[in-house]
């Protein structure tokens, strides 16, 4: 009976990834026959579970349903959950810390002990840091991502990083988590191109304004496009420097945010960054291994005689 019950959890966890699967498929990832699979099918049904046959493929699907019996979770989904939820409940996403703990608390509770053992050493063990990054209102999350979805232009006020007000309007693409900072992407309505905004610093305007059609994103992707965006245009000292070895030797030194590799030849790259100092700017060439040459900007010039004369010294 309780690997029947195992098995019926198995197969509910792979029907609910939203997705259709096949009897054949359900049979291998279970590792039974398809008979057993059609009557672990009927089983779900009884239980109250919407398993929908698929028509054509002889498969099955999990309907979307109002009157859902409660979720089932194996061991390792109930421990992401609970590692996720209590990472949630001091991140950097403001007003959902106590959401987060009350549905740890109740998860906790029906946790077999094995489970609970496992997270209460995690609790013991492992020392969080608070974020560094500044916090986002969880609401304009999601006023933010249900624009995106709905393709709805968003009109906001925008403070940028010189303190200055302006209202915006943008038909918005994406909501992305880069470098524990969060980012609007959307297509400038005004400007006539795509921007990045910073989420801490926006405050959405109700309502939203007409739906308009999506566009291809930015660079073919907008995680690379922010990261482009990051690591020169929105600085304002930028430099272009150039690596005495290829980019593919270097690329694994390169975080997301610091620059943009630009393949030259075999033996050369280019490095497009920017940061708010030449001071930055120059801990940041200094920490990739190899030979770089550096002609502009004057002040990162400055920069780097002025720290190559104090190492000198120090070598004395």
């Amino acid at each position: 009976m309780l690997e029947t019950s195992a098995r019926l959890l198995r197969l509910l966890s792979l029907l609910q990834t939203h997705r259709d699967w096949s009897g054949p498929e359900l049979a291998d990832r279970l590792g039974v026959s398809a008979r057993t699979v059609r009557r672990d099918i009927d089983r779900l049904r009884e239980l109250g579970y919407p398993v929908d046959a698929v028509q054509g493929t002889a498969g099955y699907r999990l309907a979307a349903g109002s009157a859902l019996p409660p979720l089932l979770l194996d061991d390792e989904e109930a421990v992401a959950v609970a590692v996720g939820l209590r990472t949630t409940a001091g991140g950097t996403v403001a007003g959902i810390e106590e959401a987060s703990l009350r549905a740890l608390t109740k998860l906790e509770q029906v946790m077999p002990s094995r489970l609970r053992h496992r997270l209460e050493a995690l609790k013991r063990t492992v020392v969080r840091v608070e974020p560094t990054g500044p916090r986002v209102d969880s609401d304009t999350l999601i006023a933010l991502s249900d624009a995106c979805n709905r393709h709805e232009r968003l009109r906001f006020d925008y403070s940028d990083h010189a303190g200055r007000e302006s209202i915006r309007e943008a038909e918005p693409h994406a909501v992305v988590n880069f470098n524990r900072h969060w980012y609007l992407v959307g297509w400038d309505v005004r400007r006539d191109d795509w921007r990045t905004y910073r989420v801490d610093r926006l405050r959405p305007r109700i309502p939203t304004g007409p739906r308009f059609p999506p566009r291809e994103p930015p660079d073919g992707d907008v995680v690379a496009y922010l990261s482009r965006r990051l690591s020169q245009t929105s600085w304002p000292y930028q430099a272009t420097v150039t690596l005495h070895r290829g980019a593919a030797e270097l690329a694994d030194q390169i975080w997301p945010g610091m620059g943009v590799l630009e393949a030259v030849d075999d033996s050369s790259c280019l490095l497009h960054l920017g940061a708010d100092t030449p001071w930055a700017l120059t801990w940041m060439l200094t920490s990739i291994d190899t030979d770089f040459t550096v002609t502009d900007p004057p002040e990162l010039v400055a920069e780097i005689e002025k720290i190559a004369r104090r190492c000198a010294a120090a070598l004395r």
